[in-house]
């Protein structure tokens, strides 16, 4: 039926599934005897859908891509046990996680990893994830969460704009959409006074300012987990003495029945020894 509808006649459909022309009208004529409805018109030797067929057709689309997706999931575990799929913060899967990933895969080759990008929060009745490794605020009913690190923040820019600009005063301030205080509270308690605090180019997340900082645009104020590498390397230097801790919590998040789960058991194990380690 889809073939019929994406060709437009049931010659070309039997060509494209390598059946004869007769066999696809047959098929057609047994699903509309089945339903009850016409699934096709029939204008100047095309086919063209029905309203019914159309329903039909958009449904049956969206199964067959659910079942080719599942089929890629299953052929995920040849060669493992297990498949593990994992939700994280985007910055920071790309900035920390992922750069130790090689560590978990190398201590357990049996479990396949699937990483995906999330800012929200999982509903892990409906998202097709085991666990998340998100902020601590984004755990949700039925869940269990495992604090994992206190998110601290520095300030920090390219050597370029401390060179243009001299002190943090006259830079300007990148600003994350999502988190629009982070600077107003930076500086509360503080003797600076900053006319344009909350001017400045603003983006969506923190991968996004690291790479404005990055490009000389202004001062970021980020947390220090994101910019490790980029502050040992020198792409960019603090621009404030003062480091400060937000309250806010990395954490492992899961639902309260997979605590048995052994890929999760063992990502979190993995996870504490590399917070506890370092680099």
């Amino acid at each position: 039926m889809i073939a019929c509808a994406q060709t437009g006649t049931t010659s070309a459909a039997g060509m494209a599934m390598n059946v004869t022309q007769s066999a696809v009208s047959r098929s057609i004529k047994s699903l509309e005897d089945k339903l009850g409805v016409l699934l096709f018109e029939r204008v100047r030797q095309r086919l063209h859908l029905t309203d019914a067929g159309r329903l039909l057709v958009q449904d049956a689309e969206r199964i067959l891509a659910q079942l080719d997706q599942s089929a890629r999931t299953v052929l995920a575990f040849s060669g493992t046990k297990q498949v593990l799929r994992v939700a994280v913060l985007p910055t920071f899967g790309q900035a920390w996680l992922i750069p130790r990933l090689p560590r978990f895969q190398a201590a357990h080759p049996e479990i396949s990893l699937h990483i995906g990008a999330e800012l929200g929060r999982i509903d892990f009745a409906r998202d097709p994830y085991d666990c998340a490794v998100q902020r601590e605020e984004l755990s949700g009913g039925d869940t269990v969460c495992v604090p994992l690190m206190t998110e601290r923040v520095v300030a920090v820019a390219a050597p370029s704009v401390t060179r243009t600009f001299g002190d943090i005063t006259s830079m300007p301030l990148l600003q994350q959409s999502t988190r629009p205080t982070m600077w107003q509270e930076w500086f509360e308690g503080t003797e600076v006074e900053i006319k344009t605090l909350l001017r400045g180019p603003r983006f969506d997340h923190f991968g996004m300012v690291v790479a404005a900082a990055k490009a000389g645009m202004g001062a970021a104020l980020v947390p220090e987990v994101l910019v490790s590498e980029e502050l040992v390397s020198g792409a960019l230097e603090p621009v404030f003495a003062r480091r400060g801790l937000t309250g806010a919590t990395y954490a492992l998040i899961h639902p309260a029945d997979r605590m048995e789960n052994t890929a999760v058991s063992a990502f979190r194990a993995w996870l504490e020894r590399e917070i506890v380690e370092g680099p």
